[in-house]
């Protein structure tokens, strides 16, 4: 009899903490970024990686990269869709190109300290540049660049318009894997303003359950 009501309290127990973490789970999506828990299943998938305000890029992750014909680089994993995705918006009309693909954590810190030092020569002092600063550029560490899986698309203008490229994409970048990584208004849940240029490999079966339900890539994880 007693070890029927250990093993009840048990039961209880957990039955009650596990209503607790999906209840948790749900509000955050609502208030706040900082208490997503991705899903065990994601944590060695590279595509799945995420990294946020909250998430840092993982310690010693390391990849290969593929160097475009324009000088930037990118995750030589995502090189193939990459460049199918681009060839397929060609045959289209639509005439996309890379302007910001993978970053070192040396190139993101000058980000910062370039635009903190820009306020600084704007009269702010120090203390308000920095802070300033954050609002437009990712702390070192927690920008998805440095990852080599986040691509700036851009326009060649010569040939169409970034609107004609944003809308291109928007509906078809998931069939390459592709996702919009800062969706419009979903400040409150990636934690950065609207985007349209913004894209980041998740590969083809996350980016199409996440084009199709139209969540961001943080509500995907948590789910």
């Amino acid at each position: 009899m007693k070890r029927k009501m250990i093993l009840l309290a048990l039961l209880v127990s957990i039955m009650i903490t596990g209503a607790f973490v999906m209840n948790k789970c749900s509000i955050a999506k609502k208030i706040s970024v900082s208490v997503l828990n991705p899903k065990d299943d994601t944590q060695n998938d590279w595509r799945l990686i995420l990294v946020n305000d909250s998430h840092a890029v993982p310690m010693n992750y390391q990849f290969e990269l593929t160097r475009l014909s324009n000088g930037i680089c990118v995750d030589s994993r995502i090189y193939p869709d990459l460049q199918q995705m681009f060839d397929d918006a060609r045959s289209s009309g639509i005439y996309p190109v890379v302007g910001e693909g993978y970053r070192t954590h040396e190139e993101q810190q000058n980000m910062m300290q370039n635009k903190i030092d820009s306020f600084i020569s704007e009269g702010y002092s120090e203390k308000d540049a920095e802070k300033l600063a954050q609002d437009w550029v990712a702390e070192p560490g927690k920008s998805e660049h440095e990852l080599g899986l986040a691509l700036d698309i851009n326009a060649d203008t010569s040939l169409s318009s970034d609107e004609e490229v944003y809308s291109w994409l928007a509906e078809n970048a998931y069939k390459y894997g592709f996702i919009l990584r800062y969706p419009q208004s979903c400040e409150y849940i990636t934690g950065i303003d609207y985007e349209p240029w913004h894209y980041r490999y998740v590969g083809i079966e996350a980016a199409l359950e996440i084009y199709t339900k139209q969540i961001t890539l943080e509500e995907y994880l948590c789910g």
